[in-house]
């Protein structure tokens, strides 16, 4: 009788240094052996780097993976997905940013967004089940700009409330909803059907939920 080995868990940050008090990072911590997509040296800004990198660190793993992406990470499993066929078990995509509008200041002009391959958002359905954490208070964001992509990707929408943008200048630090999802993206069917190669249908994989609690934010940092 063949036993399936359990998912490895792929952190994929956005584009941010190691930060201790992430979710991310202790998400990451807790799990013990997941994996994490190393901060990028040089050429951070770069979409083709990040892509590369994230195939880097799912290049030597043979067995189910979950992915769990937030902000730029996001669209940098997005275009992977483009580009590579991997099957992938499923995929967190926690607060999504807006590329293809101006951000706030601080954060990457559209400009340097658009040197560095990242506007014109890919709206093709995602070949593995995904959900999508949407704030309804995300400075990168609108709600309704991070739900049209949720459909357009095929995910699973869940409305997570004013979080801000997810991140430890809104309070997270720890988010233990996150270890939910990838309690619900890591079940393995027993035909390992999951394995297929085609998008799911939207709102499979996980039962309507509340809001987040609100959390008071701390001083605005980058993510």
């Amino acid at each position: 009788m063949s036993i399936t080995p359990s998912p490895t868990v792929v952190i994929v940050p956005g584009l941010r240094d190691h930060v201790p008090d992430h979710w991310q990072t202790i998400l990451a911590d807790k799990l013990g052996d997941a994996r994490t997509v190393p901060p990028l040296e040089s050429g951070r800004l770069s979409r083709d780097t990040q892509v590369a990198a994230l195939e880097g660190a799912l290049s030597d793993i043979g067995g189910p993976v979950v992915l769990i992406a937030h902000s730029a990470g996001v669209l940098t499993t997005v275009h992977w997905a483009q580009r590579h066929h991997r099957p992938i078990l499923g995929a967190l995509l926690a607060a999504p940013p807006d590329f293809d509008t101006p951000l706030p200041e601080g954060y990457p002009t559209l400009e340097a967004l658009r040197e560095n391959g990242w506007t014109q958002t890919p709206r093709t359905p995602l070949p593995f089940p995904s959900i999508v954490a949407a704030s309804t208070n995300d400075p990168l964001a609108t709600f309704e700009s991070v739900t049209d992509l949720a459909r357009a990707w095929g995910s699973r929408l869940v409305d997570v409330g004013p979080v801000g943008h997810l991140n430890p200048a809104a309070g997270y630090g720890e988010w233990p909803r996150a270890e939910e999802f990838v309690r619900e993206l890591g079940r393995v069917p027993p035909d390992k059907t999951v394995w297929r190669m085609t998008a799911p249908p939207s709102g499979s994989l996980l039962p309507p939920r509340g809001r987040e609690p609100s959390v008071r934010p701390r001083p605005w940092r980058r993510s």
